[in-house]
């Protein structure tokens, strides 16, 4: 959490430093016209490429195969643009790299063991199992309750009646 914390606090000083450094080197101008390109970059990339991996990602649904490959892509896809339309070149290198298939495929082999994926009765997936809506003889016996049952009230002298 540290981390976190700490590298959104860094993030804008190390932006400004790299607008700072590029700008002496290439000019004002250039810079402002980079930035501008790269949130339009973002939007274009991720209409083009969110969309084949949505694709993809009905197709596995469809054929009853597993689809969290294909989320976690969609994903970083969205993550990708978002840290492409953020003004800056530190966040643009890390959204085009997320924009690559193999470094999302470097990412997804990092997530993997931390995703579980279950098959539900009517053939689809969830993330975990499902909550059954009646109660079954393995849970125990069911005892239903009215309100006055298990809320505690007071007598006229003020005395707690159970």
């Amino acid at each position: 959490m540290r981390l976190v914390l700490l590298s959104f606090l860094l993030l804008p000083l190390a932006e400004i430093a790299g607008f700072v450094l590029v700008g002496r080197l290439i000019g004002v101008l250039p810079v402002l016209l980079l930035t501008v390109a790269g949130v339009f970059l973002g939007i274009v990339l991720l209409r083009m490429q969110g969309a084949e991996t949505l694709r993809k990602l009905a197709a596995e649904s469809r054929a009853g195969r597993d689809a969290s490959r294909p989320l976690v892509h969609a994903a970083l896809i969205v993550v990708a643009a978002i840290l492409l339309i953020i003004p800056g070149f530190l966040t643009d290198i890390l959204g085009l790299l997320l924009f690559l298939p193999p470094v999302r495929d470097f990412v997804w082999s990092l997530v993997r063991p931390r995703i579980v994926v279950v098959r539900t009765e009517r053939g689809g997936f969830s993330t975990g199992p499902e909550q059954p809506s009646e109660p079954t003889r393995s849970q125990g016996k069911v005892i239903d309750l009215e309100p006055e049952d298990y809320q505690s009230s007071r007598d006229n002298n003020g005395n707690e009646r159970v």
